[in-house]
């Protein structure tokens, strides 16, 4: 079983509920968010749970921060395992909207923040030859939609960038995995009106934490989202862009 667990985006949704499912005796979290009071009420409810919690403010968006924070987690909990990145925005965006300053921070946490945070840890798990990477991507970065350009862009982003760390690493015995979630009933999805298949955070939670043990490398939360994402890559885009919604 993994034992030290580093979560980046652990203050609310995915994240927030990936801390509590991992919760134990047996585990040591290293908690990270850029909202201190939100992210030390996580870890008071992990302690509560009988578990071990390290917390580190910082913003994903500050890729020069990374680093820091990073060595001083894994000094704190003497060494990490595990890293998931689970940060993500994804602000309203209107249909004949084109917004550069909201996709510039999409950018910035999505993409930007996640490489700079697994880069860390693709490099001390290579050296020590063991650990595992996962990001938490998105269903909305398998084609793109109308909806939300950028977002979906950001999301494919991160798919390539764990698919070229996942090639990189497997010699060196660093598992690489990329989750998908379909809709998932969190802050970033409140108000955005009904949304199919969606999951409760613990549910994905639940699913995420088991894909840290083994299984398949890349995984969605729900599986029909395998299927139907297939489905949709294969139409030809002449009709994919009449019903894209």
């Amino acid at each position: 079983m993994l034992q030290k667990i580093v979560i980046v985006g652990a203050s609310s949704g995915i994240g927030r509920a990936l801390a509590l499912e991992l919760a134990g005796p047996d585990r040591k979290l290293g908690l990270v968010a850029r909202r201190a009071t939100e992210l030390a009420d996580v870890a008071a409810e992990v302690r509560r749970k009988g578990g071990h919690a390290e917390v580190e403010v910082c913003d994903a968006a500050d890729v020069t921060a990374a680093e820091a924070a990073w060595r001083a987690l894994a000094d704190r909990l003497g060494g990490v395992d595990a890293l998931v990145y689970a940060a993500g925005v994804m602000p309203d965006v209107g249909p004949d909207e084109f917004n550069t300053a909201k996709d510039a921070q999409m950018i910035a946490v999505n993409v930007l923040g996640a490489i700079a945070w697994l880069n860390c840890a693709a490099r001390d798990f290579q050296a020590a030859g063991r650990g595992v990477i996962c990001g938490i991507g998105s269903v909305a970065g398998d084609r793109g939609r109308r909806p939300g350009p950028v977002y979906g862009a950001s999301k494919a982003a991160l798919h390539t960038y764990l698919e070229s760390l996942r090639n990189r690493l497997w010699l060196h015995g660093v598992r690489v995995v990329t989750v998908k979630p379909g809709p998932v009933d969190t802050p970033m999805t409140h108000g955005r009106g009904p949304m199919p298949l969606m999951v409760a955070a613990s549910v994905a939670a639940q699913r995420i934490a088991a894909s840290l043990e083994g299984g398949p490398e890349v995984v969605y939360v729900a599986w029909q989202w395998r299927y139907i994402m297939l489905i949709l890559q294969h139409i030809p885009t002449i009709l994919f862009r009449r019903f894209s919604k």
